[in-house]
């Protein structure tokens, strides 16, 4: 692959131009900061709830505020940049703050999968091996299996980080909401096929890596809750199983329809194409915090609690 041009400039800002020709940007702008500050609020509300409740220092949830990290982190490398862009008409991003936020945004996005991963592998383990769930997840374990992800998924997406920036731009113009990958690869003077070769081998693994692991997990759990008789131990067994699969859902739906669209040869439009990288990157965003906060037993009183704490006393 070539890195050099004749026509390639020395890019020192970029220019995020994804929302030109959007009706009432300030109410798309306003959209996304709403979204933005729940994002912020249910996350941070987990973590808060989590870290200052002993008794919540479980597996499970180390793994529900580790998650609740990555969605704050992967909702911060986005959502500030769209929101300048559409309520400060701010479109200008700098060069090393552009390759920053792709890397931040890549990295988050990979983690939040590998995040969900063991989430499932905590249910079955939970499930199908009750009485020796803390031997098998001891705090060393689950933090040495956190780090080892971590650093994979720091490896993984340092390809992306070592090509981006070592491209010819010869474009100060991104036609995205924010900087990814593809919106650099787009505005080099190269082919960008070529270099979309690599992102797909990448994202493939990213994507149905973690995906095939869940799958599998559910199966074994679905064959070991088979064998419990009482028909109550079953529906138990399923509720608790129910917030994980909501996640999974919103984290896993958006790239699966995107692949379908792509393989039965629908074209998404610039506009379309943008719709669906904002929902993907903050819908799960903002599902995820909300399911734990809601529909975890523990999590929800503890919240409520605290509402109650803080309420005006008539």
């Amino acid at each position: 692959m070539p890195f050099t041009n004749l026509t390639a400039e020395a890019i020192t800002e970029f220019y995020i131009t994804g929302f030109k020709g959007t009706q009432n940007p300030k109410a798309v702008g306003c959209i996304i900061l709403i979204i933005f500050l729940l994002i912020l609020l249910g996350s941070s509300a987990n973590i808060c709830i989590i870290a200052r409740d002993k008794r919540l220092h479980t597996p499970m949830y180390f793994f529900i505020c580790t998650l609740s990290v990555v969605d704050i982190i992967h909702s911060t490398s986005s959502s500030p940049t769209m929101i300048l862009v559409l309520l400060a008409d701010i479109t200008a991003i700098s060069y090393r703050s552009c390759i920053t936020q792709m890397t931040v945004y890549h990295l988050s996005s990979v983690m939040g999968k590998f995040t969900i991963s063991l989430m499932a592998y905590d249910r079955l383990v939970a499930i199908s091996n009750p009485l020796r769930y803390h031997s098998i997840l001891t705090k060393t374990r689950i933090v040495l299996i956190t780090v080892t992800l971590l650093i994979l998924g720091c490896a993984l997406i340092a390809v992306f980080t070592g090509i981006a920036d070592r491209l010819p731009y010869c474009r100060t113009s991104l036609s995205f909401v924010f900087c990814d990958y593809g919106s650099l690869v787009r505005a080099a003077c190269v082919n960008p096929d070529e270099y979309f070769v690599t992102l797909t081998v990448i994202s493939f693994f990213i994507l149905f890596g973690p995906f095939g692991f869940i799958f599998i997990s559910y199966l074994m759990i679905i064959f070991t809750v088979l064998k419990i008789a009482p028909s109550e131990e079953r529906k138990k067994t399923y509720s608790t199983c129910l917030n994980h699969l909501i996640v999974v859902a919103s984290v896993f739906v958006p790239p699966f329809v995107s692949i379908i669209l792509t393989r039965i040869g629908f074209v998404l439009s610039l506009t379309e194409g943008n719709v669906l990288i904002i929902f993907s990157s903050l819908g799960p965003c903002l599902v995820n915090p909300f399911v734990y906060c809601f529909r975890t037993k523990e999590i929800r009183r503890k919240l409520f609690r605290i509402i109650k704490a803080v309420a005006p006393q008539e």
